[in-house]
């Protein structure tokens, strides 16, 4: 016997829903393609900004670190100029010292003591010369020790030596040049 398909609507239904099952999914897919674009182009769109502000950030730090850079030179450059200055306030300090040094020496040679040279490093004066005897090279020790501008002398050598019918003493004596705060600090104590 023939088959007749009596229900020839299901086959068009069924043909339909496989159409609309097509289209949804066709329709899915597209969007979430479109949804996947989106969110794509949203998050670059994120990045791109975020990229941008690190970019100026960047550009903020190098112009930091470059006045950071200033500043610790010009720091150096103030140690420096203070340290100028420090040594130049000693120096103005210690001006008049060189003239009280050498008008306490003549004034406390004695005589028959002649002086050949005259060493001073800082506060430390090394005095070397000639003298008629060892006992003048003692008593410009005790002159020394009186003095207000020096003090502590010490004999580092005494040499007698003949020349002719006389002897001579050369002698190396040290001493203390006191310095004018050095002083006022002494007459404080005492």
């Amino acid at each position: 016997m023939p088959r007749i398909n009596l229900l020839p609507w299901r086959e068009e239904e069924r043909r339909k829903r496989q159409r609309d099952f097509l289209v949804a999914t066709v329709g899915a897919l597209v969007a979430a393609i479109v949804v996947v674009g989106l969110t794509m182009f949203f998050y670059g769109q994120m990045i791109d900004g975020q990229k941008s502000r690190n970019a100026r950030l960047q550009a903020e730090i190098a112009e930091l670190d470059k006045s950071i850079a200033e500043i610790d030179g010009l720091e150096a450059q103030k140690e420096r100029l203070l340290a100028r200055m420090a040594i130049i306030e000693q120096l103005q300090r210690s001006r008049p010292e060189i003239v009280h040094l050498f008008d306490e020496i003549t004034r406390q040679l004695p005589e028959g003591v002649y002086l050949t040279g005259m060493k001073q490093n800082g506060s430390n004066v090394e005095v070397t010369g000639v003298a008629q005897s060892s006992t003048r090279v003692s008593a410009l020790m005790r002159q020394i020790d009186r003095s207000e501008w020096l003090t502590g002398p010490d004999v580092v050598k005494v040499e007698t030596t003949a020349q002719g019918p006389a002897r001579q003493a050369r002698f190396i004596v040290t001493l203390k040049q006191i310095r004018q705060g050095e002083e006022t600090d002494m007459e404080d104590a005492g």
